[in-house]
C-alpha cells in the first residue's frame, strides 16, 4: 500500500493537497482493507473506509470506488464531477480530468469501460459501456465514446468519432 501511495504521490508532482491524490489515497486503503486478517478488525476498516470515501466524494467530487483495478501512475489532474463505475478497469499512465464519466450505458448490463495504457481523458468527456479503449488513445473534451476505441487513436466529438493519432517525426 505504502508503496503505492509514494508512487501516486510522485505521479501528481508531489503535490500533497492535490485532491485526485486524496481520492487515491483513500482507493489504496480501500484495497489494502480486504487484505487485513481478522474478520472484525477488516469490518472497522471497511467503516473507515465507507466514511473517508463518502467524505472524499463530497469534498472533491470524485467517486473512485476501490473495486475499480487501476494501473500505476494513474493521475486525477483536476477534481469534480469524476464518476468512475466500479465495474470498469485502468491500465498504466492514465490520466483523467475534472467532469470524467466511465460507467455503465445500461443500468440493466453493468459493464463498464475497460481502459488500456497511456490514455488520456479530456474535461467532461464520457466514455460509457460495455467498450474496450485501446492503448496510447487520447479522448477529446465532451467526447462521448460508446463504441471501441483502437490503440494509438483519437476519440473526439458527440458520438466520438474515431480517428488515427498522428505521430511525431522522430
Amino acid at each position: 500500500m505504502f508503496r503505492n501511495i509514494r508512487a501516486d504521490l510522485a505521479a501528481h508532482q508531489g503535490d500533497w493537497g492535490a485532491q485526485g491524490f486524496w481520492a487515491l489515497l483513500v482507493y489504496r486503503f480501500g484495497r489494502w482493507r480486504y487484505t487485513v486478517r481478522p474478520a472484525i478488525l477488516r469490518k472497522l476498516l471497511s467503516v473507515i473506509y465507507h466514511v473517508l470515501y463518502k467524505l472524499i466524494q463530497i469534498i472533491t467530487g470524485i467517486e473512485l470506488p476501490c473495486e475499480v483495478p487501476i494501473g500505476r501512475n494513474f493521475v486525477i489532474e483536476h477534481s469534480g464531477g469524476i464518476v468512475i463505475s466500479g465495474f470498469a478497469s485502468f491500465g498504466d499512465d492514465c490520466r483523467i480530468r475534472n467532469g470524467v464519466v466511465v460507467g455503465l450505458s445500461r443500468v440493466d448490463e453493468p459493464c463498464a469501460p475497460q481502459i488500456g495504457n497511456d490514455v488520456d481523458i479530456g474535461t467532461g468527456a464520457k466514455v460509457l459501456g460495455n467498450i474496450r479503449i485501446g492503448n496510447g488513445v487520447r479522448i477529446g473534451a465532451n467526447a462521448v465514446v460508446i463504441t471501441d476505441v483502437p490503440d494509438d487513436c483519437l476519440a473526439v466529438g458527440v458520438p466520438a468519432a474515431i480517428k488515427p493519432r498522428r505521430k511525431n517525426p522522430s
